[in-house]
């Protein structure tokens, strides 16, 4: 066996000289590319490490599967239980204990971490005991074999879950491995059966197609009648040797996780069963040769006879095989004349609910040639004739293009795909893709027939395996318009990265220019774009297989149009998982992003590429964020950035104001600074609600919070967060707190705090210096009446620049009528009708302001009374309401004199 035969089932390749394998070069004919050869990816004995991490994510993503779905968890348990109760061990209570430990790792997400830490250690303990039974050295002496093996693989699947919650996934996948070694039969049909249809099946395949001409004779022996007892000793072979091949592979993958990157150098062979049922040819009645092997061509889409390991897509052949095997003709003949005049055409083993008429009509201007090669296309069982028909169709169309009407028929476009999904002659597979693609370039509505046809795109996915015609396959996908929710499954991803990294080159298909690019970057609009689960992991999928690096470097050498779609791609995967965004941070060239911005009035696309900045800035390492800003000052060649900031979109102002704020501060805030009065202004002004829709203060909102400066890793915005923790509260604490400050452990998170905690005391102070009295008033009157989102975010931003409010001393802002009202919200704020994180961060306020105003004077002492009863109420959730009583108490209050 070759490495040809032993193909990952994710196919992707990485490196250019993989194209060079003469091995599948056929003789050219009619519209075919000559000279031209291609090299399977599988057929390359070092896998790199994107393959490795691809066979971890599918077999780690199934133990995933277990943390997300609640019904596959139920199940899982239940089959684990049926084999506890069948095995009389004395160990059943460690494999209950440790199921029942990672269920409450699963039902209990919010476990402290030294709890997790404890469940994890027992789970892993009970489980690695139950595991053990089936080691060579508790094999020795025992009874109960199979069922030890049982027990013993249902524990490797939960010490899979174990490990996976501990995002540790090489060991996880390890132990998926390990419950196909342990109980093969019970792996593959019970407890994770598409898991192995979608990974081992398709090295074991040659055992199937043999499986299924074995079953056909014992059926079409009619004279036997022993079909039973044949059929039960088939199935006993047939079943254990697929138990073995399954073994084989689990282990050769196991192998290759351990060694790190290389798959042994030893590659499973798996013979075909050495079994005779029949002793002599003569007792048996068969149907055509020529019609089994049509069908199996078109049931398992390939020449079994010639390459029965051959790559193959076990999902499409399931589609393709139920129901359809009542519809084939037993007593069709390859010699049997069809007059397409005389009667409706019955297409054999194809899904078509209705008859379709054929008649001399639609090829009254074609050759007598041509004619009969539509009438073999629709109706023919024979493989090898469909296959000079297309040759034939081929060539008329290029000798007379205007023969479209007399193909554009559904019926024979049907054909043309059985031929597509069944045949593996390449040169074949070429004319057929041109041929669609011409017919669906003059009729959109012709594209619709192949959907309809392969409306899961399990053939396509299969032809995008091909490492000589996928991007050809890409090309013709794409004029068929495929949706996301046709686009499910995992390998699409792998599939299309490969499309966007091979396909530089325009495919040429008859007289149809494609760019498989074009085609690779919808393909990732609609896998990133689909239904939220989908879309999310599909993106962490392509950020996990390089796709980030790809899309930058194609970014780099592309035009406008594809940098602009590499924009929108890259945008969804930090949406996907917001911890890619430091890898761009370092690798991403700002002036691309101004360089589309100049640009945006010709694209476009104004909104995405701010977006995207948007979502750069947001970076938890105050080092690496400065950096970035440093490289954005640099602008694009003659333009300032500032002056390219101000380009954007009235609705996208809020959020360009606040990177320009920040941009800003990489200066002397003392200094004035026209951006920064520009930014701040911008500020105000989408804060008015009488002015701007809600979509525009709901951006207003996003840009404060992003000026408080404070994110997690994964870019969310913290500064509420930060600044309840300031107060002291802490809602997992059950209403009680922690202590005045947040402390971060560790000294290079200590700097990166104190970094932050500067750069925080600047903006407040130009905040206070150039907002004054109108962005005071602006954020008083957003607490009280604005949206919902936009207060609270505005409450949280008096909150932290009061924090700072020393720096501006004893200024005209503090004394104003728009600070006195400001007062009177946040004291409306600690009233119980609002949420006990509005009333924290009212009272840090007011006590911040309290030492650097003389506001409690102005108080009346019936408001002050109020104010002491609603902070005595908080007092056990923050030290801020304690503090702040205290001082009320001890103050002068203003009298009411009365008109």
């Amino acid at each position: 066996t070759d490495h040809d035969s032993i193909a990952l089932p994710i196919y992707i390749c990485h490196n250019r000289k993989s194209f060079d394998n003469p091995k599948h070069r056929r003789t050219a004919s009619v519209g075919s590319s000559k000279g031209r050869s291609r090299k399977s990816c599988s057929g390359e004995p070092a896998i790199d490490e994107v393959a490795t991490k691809a066979v971890i994510s599918i077999l780690s993503g199934y133990a995933g599967k277990y943390v997300k779905d609640k019904s596959f968890r139920d199940s899982l348990r239940e089959k684990c239980c049926s084999c506890i109760m069948r095995t009389a061990n004395g160990l059943l209570d460690n494999m209950e204990l440790g199921i029942e430990s990672v269920e409450k790792l699963i039902d209990n997400p919010g476990t402290v971490k030294e709890m997790k830490v404890k469940l994890l250690r027992n789970s892993i303990g009970f489980l690695t005991i139950v595991a053990s039974l089936n080691s060579k050295e508790s094999r020795k002496g025992t009874k109960h074999l199979n069922s030890n093996s049982q027990l013993s693989a249902c524990a490797q699947l939960y010490l899979s879950i174990v490990y996976k919650i501990e995002k540790n996934d090489r060991i996880c996948a390890r132990h998926v491995l390990q419950v196909f070694v342990d109980s093969p039969q019970l792996a593959r049909m019970h407890l994770l059966p598409e898991l192995w249809e979608h990974f081992f099946l398709p090295h074991l395949l040659h055992l199937k197609i043999w499986y299924n001409k074995q079953t056909e004779s014992i059926l079409d022996d009619v004279l036997s009648k022993d079909h039973e007892m044949h059929m039960k000793h088939l199935s006993k072979v047939y079943e254990d040797q697929m138990d073995m091949g399954t073994v084989q592979f689990a282990l050769y993958y196991k192998e290759w996780l351990k060694t790190g990157g290389q798959p042994p150098a030893t590659l499973p062979s798996v013979p075909l069963p050495t079994i005779d049922l029949f002793s002599s040819s003569s007792t048996r009645r068969r149907r055509s040769s020529s019609f089994n092997s049509f069908l199996q061509r078109a049931i398992f889409g390939n020449d079994v006879e010639k390459q029965p390991s051959t790559e193959f897509d076990y999902g499409a052949m399931e589609q393709k095989t139920k129901g359809k095997e009542e519809l084939c003709l037993d007593g069709y003949s390859t010699t049997q004349q069809i007059s397409v005049e005389s009667r409706p055409v019955d297409l054999p083993c194809q899904s078509l609910k209705t008859k379709t008429q054929v008649t001399t009509s639609h090829v009254n201007s074609s050759s007598s040639d041509l004619t009969q090669a539509i009438s073999t296309i629709s109706s023919s069982q024979s493989l090898p004739e469909c296959e000079m028909a297309i040759r034939v169709m081929a060539k008329e169309w290029l000798d007379d293009p205007l023969i479209e009407n007399t193909l554009a028929i559904p019926l024979v476009i049907e054909g043309m795909l059985e031929v597509l999904f069944s045949s593996d002659n390449e040169e074949i597979l070429e004319l057929v893709i041109s041929l669609l693609t011409e017919l669906v370039t003059r009729n959109e509505l012709n594209g619709k027939i192949i959907k309809n046809f392969d409306p899961q795109l399990d053939g396509f996915m299969n032809l995008m395996r091909n490492s000589s015609l996928f991007l050809k396959a890409a090309a013709l996908l794409h004029l068929v318009k495929p949706e996301a929710k046709q686009m499910m499954s995992t390998e699409w991803v792998p599939l299309v990265l490969r499309v966007l990294e091979f396909g530089d080159q325009t495919q040429t298909l008859f007289s149809v220019h494609c760019s498989p690019q074009v085609a690779a970057y919808y393909f990732l609009d609609q896998l990133l774009n689909g239904p939220d689960q989908e879309w999310m992991e599909n993106g962490r999928q392509v950020i996990s297989l390089g796709g980030l690096s790809l899309l930058l470097r194609r970014m780099a050498v592309g035009d406008f149009v594809e940098k602009i779609k590499g924009i929108s791609v890259i945008y969804r995967c930090i949406l996907s998982d917001g911890r890619c965004r430091y890898y761009l941070a370092d690798h991403m060239n700002p002036e691309l992003i101004l360089e589309l911005m100049v640009h945006n009035k010709e694209l476009d696309c104004n909104d995405t590429i701010i977006s995207l900045l948007i979502e750069l800035i947001c970076l938890h390492r105050f080092e690496q964020r400065t950096k970035l800003f440093d490289k954005l000052l640099n602008g694009w060649e003659c333009l300032n950035t500032m002056q390219i900031l101000l380009r954007a979109t009235r609705e996208k102002r809020p959020l360009v104001a606040a990177i320009m704020f920040q941009l800003d501060l990489m200066g002397d805030p003392l200094e004035s600074s026209v951006y920064r009065e520009e930014a701040i202004e911008a500020i105000i002004q989408a804060l008015d609600r009488e002015i701007f829709n809600e979509n525009v203060q709901e951006h207003a909102a996003r840009s404060l919070l992003i000026l408080g400066s404070r994110y997690s890793y994964t870019g969310t915005l913290e500064a509420e967060k930060w600044m309840l923790k300031e107060a002291g509260y802490d809602e997992s604490l059950e209403g009680g707190f922690h202590g005045r400050y947040y402390v971060v452990q560790g000294s290079k998170n200590l700097n990166n705090e104190d970094e932050i905690d500067h750069w925080q005391r600047k903006a407040a102070m130009s905040l206070w210096k150039s907002g004054g009295k109108k962005l005071i008033g602006a954020l008083g009157e957003s607490i009280a009446n604005g949206l919902p989102c936009l207060a609270r975010a505005s409450l949280v931003t008096v909150a932290w620049i009061s924090k700072f409010v020393h720096t501006v001393g004893d200024g005209d802002v503090l004394h104003s009528n728009e600070f006195s009202t400001l007062i009177q919200h946040l004291i409306q704020c600690l009233n119980r009708d609002n949420t006990i994180e509005e009333r924290v961060l009212a009272s840090f306020s007011l006590l911040s302001l309290s030492n650097n105003s003389g506001f409690l004077s102005e108080i009346f002492e019936d408001e002050k009374k109020a104010m002491m009863i609603h902070l005595r109420s908080m007092s056990k959730v923050t030290w801020t309401a304690k503090r702040l009583v205290t001082i009320i108490a001890g103050s002068p209050s203003r009298r009411y004199t009365g008109l």
